[in-house]
């Protein structure tokens, strides 16, 4: 019976086997392909975090790893110096180059090293009596061991210091081995000039590897024994950082990338000074803080003498007042100062007047005699009360005097002819345009801008020198947070009283709220300067940028410049330099969107461009009107509308 079966099952095996070779071939291949695109289905789902951060291959090599295309070394330190300084590691992590750092920190019970600690000074005490019993000439290398053992002991005992093995690993990542062998000499250099020695890995290349990934595994295990003070002083995140919780971009710093973030009011005064080569970007760099301090609510204000300014207040909607001989804009430099907090006194403020426009009058004039400025003086107490400006006079509704007042009064006094003949150009002759009238413009929008590029050089200073007494008069009146900007400030160097009245502005300014910025271009002429250099003392924030070689030596000795820093200026680019904000200072790369760019280029080409752009869109937006206007009179031949009956 069961030899029955046995072969019946045989049979019917045949028989399913006979069937399935009938099959059509087509239809195994395309269960085939079911089946293969299901396993992809398959893998694709379970790949894992680590497939995709895994390189696409690893090859280990006696020296370096090759991960993929990258090519990887690790270097790891030795020895260290008797002393070390604080930040001696800030070279390599200062390095323009992608690498992983590792430090490895073992702490060591006190009591064991205290132990090793007596037991080694013992054995020194005892070599050095030995030698000293044998009339042996002494050593200063056991000497020195056994102050620094003892001053250890003390130390650990106290509590002061902490001992630790210390194990520090590098590990660099390049595209070909020419490129690491290369940055792997440069990082030996760097730590063999500060007596740290250092070597490369043999034989351990995926230890090291390993040792500076970011799972804290030491698996090359070379350390050193440290106590705290030299370990605190590997710390590696050095750099300078002028970040802070407030204040503009003012760029990048070049040491480590980080955002150059600083609120110039947070310092002790808010004053700044730019120093630069033409086209170095100072206009540029000045412009980008102005565009992003009216972001934050900061009035501005701007004395533009080269009309660079012109682009970004009208885009921005500023007031842009241009003064000529021949223009509209006035001001009328007899003003009198505005009362501050409501308690001046009259006869204070026709001093201040008197004072200022003296200022005035000796750079329109030229120096004066002591009988000339005694004059000069009277004659202005006289044209003040010529309109009823006196000490006991109500100061609230008066009119005050023009420069043909002044010039009447002087003509009328002994001794006084000859200088109204010399300040007959400013009231009668070619320059009366500008300073006989009285004062038209108000400082009523957030950006004001005062040009005065239309002016002849003659000119510039004492146009300068009012403008800035107007705005002085302005800050004190009302306190606001306010930014001045005297763009090209050697003009007003160049004299005594102006630099004296800027100078005092600097001091004075900080209690009005006002910060202070001045450019130049002309380093030597503003440092040479008593004035210059006081007001580099009195400004918080610098700012300086590419440099000549003429005044590289100046600006080295007035900012107290390492020898690097002085190549800096001297080797770096358009917008780049050093930035410095109190006792902190950095490389800086000033960077602007593209938005902002547009806004504040100085460059005469894409100023170019902007400006026919302009003119392409407001031309097809007028042939735009007129189409629209054509297609009207089209439909309405007769111009006449329909009307609601």
């Amino acid at each position: 019976m069961f030899d029955f079966l046995s072969s019946q099952k045989t049979k019917l095996n045949k028989q399913n086997q006979d069937a399935k070779a009938e099959q059509p071939v087509e239809a195994n291949i395309e269960e085939t392909k079911e089946y293969i695109e299901e396993e992809k289905a398959y893998r694709r789902g379970v790949i894992g975090i680590k497939d995709l951060i895994a390189p696409a291959s690893m090859k280990v090599t006696p020296s370096y790893l090759e991960l993929g295309n990258k090519k990887v070394r690790t270097i790891f330190v030795m020895t260290y110096p008797r002393y070390i300084t604080v930040g001696w590691f800030a070279p390599i992590i200062n390095l323009n180059s992608m690498f992983d750092v590792s430090m490895f920190f073992y702490p060591v019970d006190s009591a064991v090293i205290l132990k090793q600690l007596k037991n080694k000074a013992g054995n020194i005490e005892a070599q050095l009596y030995e030698d000293q019993e044998k009339g042996a000439a002494r050593d200063p290398m056991r000497e020195n061991a056994l102050r620094d053992i003892e001053a250890l002991r003390d130390a650990l005992t106290q509590g002061v210091e902490k001992f630790f093995q210390f194990a520090l690993y590098v590990t660099m990542y390049e595209d070909d081995l020419v490129t690491l062998d290369r940055q792997s000499r440069t990082v030996e250099n760097l730590l063999g000039a500060r007596l740290v020695y250092s070597k490369k890995v043999f034989y351990q290349a995926e230890q090291g590897f390993n040792s500076t990934l970011p799972v804290c595994n030491d698996e090359l295990i070379v350390s050193f024994n440290m106590n705290s003070s030299p370990i605190a002083s590997s710390f590696p995140f050095i750099s300078s950082d002028l970040s802070t919780d407030n204040g503009i971009l003012y760029g990048i710093n070049r040491h480590n990338n980080s955002l150059i973030l600083f609120d110039r009011f947070s310092l002790q005064n808010a004053n700044a000074v730019v120093f630069a080569t033409s086209g170095a970007g100072k206009s540029y760099a000045i412009k980008l803080e102005v565009l992003r301090s009216l972001m934050l609510g900061t009035d501005v204000i701007i004395i533009d003498p080269e009309y660079e300014y012109k682009h970004l207040s009208e885009a921005v909607g500023g007031t842009y007042f241009n003064f000529s001989l021949s223009g509209e804009n006035k001001i009328n430099p007899f003003d009198l100062p505005r009362a501050v907090g409501g308690n001046a006194k009259s006869g204070d403020i026709i001093r201040n007047a008197v004072i200022t426009v003296k200022g005035l009058l000796r750079l329109m004039l030229g120096d004066l005699t002591h009988e000339e400025d005694s004059i000069v003086d009277q004659a202005l107490l006289q044209t003040y009360a010529k309109k009823d400006i006196t000490p006991d006079s109500d100061l609230a509704n008066v009119e005050a005097p023009l420069m043909q007042d002044f010039k009447e009064i002087l003509e009328g006094m002994n001794g006084g002819a000859s200088i109204a003949l010399r300040l007959n150009k400013y009231t009668e002759g070619t320059f009366s345009g500008l300073f006989n009238s009285p004062t038209n413009v108000r400082m009523k929008n957030k950006l004001i801008c005062f040009s005065v590029r239309d002016l002849e050089d003659e000119l510039r200073p004492i146009a300068i020198y009012m403008i800035i007494n107007y705005i002085w008069n302005v800050v004190r009146s009302e306190m606001k947070k306010r930014i001045l900007v005297i763009d090209e400030a050697w003009w007003l160097m160049q004299y005594e009283d102006s630099a004296k009245f800027v100078y005092a502005m600097a001091k004075r300014c900080r209690k009005y709220y006002l910060g202070i910025t001045t450019i130049t271009q002309d380093v030597n002429d503003f440092l040479v300067s008593p004035y210059g250099q006081a007001i580099v003392t009195n400004s918080s924030l610098q700012l300086l940028l590419k440099q000549s070689t003429a005044s590289i030596d100046l600006v080295q000795k007035t900012f107290a410049l390492t020898e690097g820093e002085k190549y800096l200026l001297l080797e770096c680019g358009i917008g780049e330099g050093i930035f410095f904000a109190g006792a902190k200072h950095a490389a800086i790369k000033v960077v602007a969107s593209y938005t902002e760019d547009q806004l504040i280029t100085s460059d005469p080409r894409q100023i170019m461009e902007i400006e026919q752009a302009k003119k392409e869109f407001s031309d097809s937006m007028n042939t735009d009107s007129g189409a629209r206007q054509s297609s009207t009179d089209i439909a309405d031949p007769e111009g006449v509308e329909d009307m609601d009956i």
